[in-house]
């Protein structure tokens, strides 16, 4: 029976918070850790608590950060938590990362009395604010147990991949190869369609009732064809991301020349300053390639 009550979110970005505002609505003490200050203060405001982190009172951790290294730091680092907190904790990792990652640190928290689950999250940043997140979790059956809650009021749905830790993120890689192909094959397909005439608003239109649609495409083409990209889900994600999933690939023997593609388009977009905007902008790098012009915001 899980008697989770006191919360820490470490990381603040737009799912992380939005998992931390869920919590929140769900009557949960939510403490929010994040080198952005700025982010620590907005939680605050939105209902956080306000007092220092007591980490021995914790009940449970929830890690939602960028790659491994920044969760090994959070965990098992010089001031990581693994230490602080009680025998029994849970630290709940939302991370994407590599499945062997995940064993890694399930095994040395269990060595430390904690439970741990392996969380990787899908959804975007509006279904973590509303509580609708996808889990695909991995973990021990209690770990699961105490996690229950948490993820009850995150989530919509919850895909359990068994008691080793490691599955769920092997399946969020698959998830990963799929949705940064898709993202570089919208951005591919749009860009073409302007050479050939084809005004992006009537790309959307037709595409997303057509065979060709996918649910990347009738999300981030709006992005573009409104010339916002405010980072809902930011351009360096995917160099971090498809290098894991080539990487499981490589290990596998397994060719993945469509990935390695999609990621090539990612970096190129990165390495042209473009890693802080919304990962629809991978859309620029094949518009520049080819001379044309992107939907402009309409001044007034």
């Amino acid at each position: 029976m899980s008697n989770i009550k006191k919360i820490l979110v470490v990381g603040l970005g737009s799912m992380g918070f939005g998992i931390a505002e869920s919590l929140i609505r769900s009557g949960y003490t939510v403490y929010g850790q994040d080198k952005n200050l700025v982010q620590q203060k907005k939680l605050m405001e939105a209902g956080g608590a306000k007092e220092s982190i007591s980490f021995n009172d914790l009940d449970a951790v929830i890690i939602v950060v960028l790659n491994e290294k920044q969760t090994r730091d959070i965990i098992f680092g010089k001031d990581g938590i693994a230490n602080k907190l009680r025998e029994g904790t849970l630290i709940m990792v939302c991370t994407t990362v590599s499945p062997n990652f995940a064993k890694e640190m399930a095994l040395s928290s269990e060595d430390n009395g904690l439970l741990y689950l392996d969380a990787p999250i899908s959804g975007g940043s509006l279904k973590s604010s509303e509580g609708k997140l996808s889990y695909m979790i991995s973990g021990s059956n209690k770990a699961c147990e105490v996690a229950k809650p948490i993820l009850d009021a995150t989530s919509e749905t919850v895909f359990e991949f068994g008691e080793t830790p490691g599955a769920g993120s092997a399946m969020k890689a698959v998830n990963q190869m799929l949705a940064g192909v898709h993202i570089a094959a919208m951005a591919e397909a749009l860009t073409f369609g302007i050479t050939q005439g084809i005004e992006p608003k009537r790309f959307l239109e037709v595409i997303s009732k057509c065979a060709g649609s996918s649910w990347m495409l009738e999300n981030r083409a709006p992005h573009i064809i409104d010339d916002d990209y405010t980072p809902r889900s930011s351009i360096n994600i995917w160099p971090k991301d498809l290098g894991i999933v080539l990487d499981i690939a490589k290990n596998a023997n397994f060719s993945a020349p469509i990935t390695a593609a999609a990621l090539q388009q990612f970096v190129a977009a990165s390495g042209s300053g473009l890693g802080q905007e919304d990962d629809a902008a991978v859309a620029k790098v094949y518009a520049h390639n080819a001379g044309i012009e992107l939907p402009k915001k309409q001044k007034n």
